[in-house]
């Protein structure tokens, strides 16, 4: 590690209690060596969603996927299977599977040809006849862990991960009682940020501290009094009941009636370190993945899933739960952005936490920064 990086992380200390604590400085949220430090550290030494699980499904299924810079691929063998690999040839480097997803019965380069079989072994290597001391056994797919929780598939790069059910814990057991196995996959969105990534988390973070004057309709139906922030290994979840009466106090910007419509009961916020999140409501489940591009870029992909598909009134229902995912993400698109330009101003290198609601942000800046620090020393 370069004495540069060393002093860029000891500008942090992850030690202090909340009250007296700030949050990480300015520089690392557009440091170059900071973000290649996080995709070594942080995004290549933790689990990570690569797809979801009805995508690999069955006998050849697969989804290819990119983790801190990493082509990977997820493939469901002919023995049913599940196994992820680096999605990049033995031979030249060229990708095996260019497809994001899709079926196949074997695994072919497009550069050269050669072929591997669902299990990741070489099968098939053209004119390559005459090649000394070469075993095709030694040269298949390099393999990744893998897993599944709920409807998502995750991979970790490193050797020898902690299980998966224990990264995300205590989230697992929690969300047995939201029933996510009767949701179903209805809709894929992504949008690009000109912000970095920890300025996406850091916002959903904030225990609904910027939903009353940055989501003011959201904030007309929820019950901003109960809202309770919960603190756990990799994961904080943030919940807060629904009102079924819109509050008339609060300005709109746009229907509330429509948003208490299509989130009712209580809303649950689940993060996992360091870019999942899990917005669950009844009957209604998004999902948002943030994948950095660069220092000051990142993009969000939210996937959308209902109970009810079927039913006659369901395709409304959707269409309004979406648009109403739609206007709150342009709202915080918005602020990120606006804050991502702020954090690069001479007048500004940490802020201090609000005791009351930022604890899950200040969570997050302590589990960074002591991964940053533990994988440099």
């Amino acid at each position: 590690m370069s004495n540069s990086l060393r002093e860029k992380l000891s500008l942090f200390d992850p030690d202090l209690p909340l009250e007296h604590a700030a949050t990480v400085p300015s520089l690392w949220y557009f440091d170059s060596e900071i973000y290649a430090a996080e995709r070594r550290a942080v995004f290549a030494g933790t689990w990570q969603v690569v797809g979801r699980s009805e995508q690999v499904a069955e006998p050849g299924s697969f989804v290819t996927a990119d983790v801190a810079g990493e082509p990977i691929l997820a493939v469901r063998g002919s023995d049913g299977v599940l196994r992820a690999f680096f999605n990049v040839c033995r031979h030249r480097a060229a990708c095996v599977v260019n497809d994001a997803s899709g079926r196949a019965t074997r695994l072919r380069c497009r550069y050269h040809g050669w072929t591997f079989d669902l299990a990741g072994r070489l099968i098939g290597t053209p004119e390559f006849d005459g090649v000394a001391d070469f075993r095709r056994e030694d040269n298949g797919l390099v393999p990744v862990s893998v897993d599944t929780w709920g409807p998502l598939v995750f991979v970790h790069l490193s050797e020898n991960p902690p299980p998966l059910a224990e990264f995300l814990a205590p989230m697992g057991d929690r969300a047995e009682s939201m029933s996510l196995e009767s949701l179903r996959f209805v809709e894929r969105r992504e949008y690009e940020l000109r912000c970095n990534w920890k300025v996406f988390v850091d916002n959903y973070l904030d225990g609904g501290y910027h939903v009353n004057t940055v989501h003011l309709g959201l904030a007309g139906v929820l019950d901003y009094s109960q809202y309770r922030t919960e603190i756990a290994g990799n994961t904080a979840l943030q919940t807060c009941p629904i009102q079924s009466t819109p509050s008339s106090s609060t300005v709109q910007s746009f229907n509330c009636s429509t948003v208490s419509t299509v989130r009712t009961g209580t809303a649950y916020y689940w993060w996992v370190f360091p870019n999942f999140m899990l917005n669950a409501y009844a009957g209604v489940m998004d999902t948002n993945l943030v994948l950095p591009l660069g220092p000051d870029r990142c993009r969000v992909i939210f996937e959308f899933y209902f109970a009810d598909t079927d039913a006659p009134a369901a395709r409304q229902f959707i269409a309004e739960s979406i648009a109403v995912a739609e206007q709150i993400q342009h709202e915080d698109v918005g602020i990120c952005e606006e804050v991502q330009r702020g954090l690069a101003s001479r007048s500004f290198t940490t802020g201090r936490f609000s005791v009351r609601r930022e604890a899950a942000g200040y969570h997050f800046h302590r589990l960074l920064a002591r991964r940053l620090a533990a994988a440099v020393t």
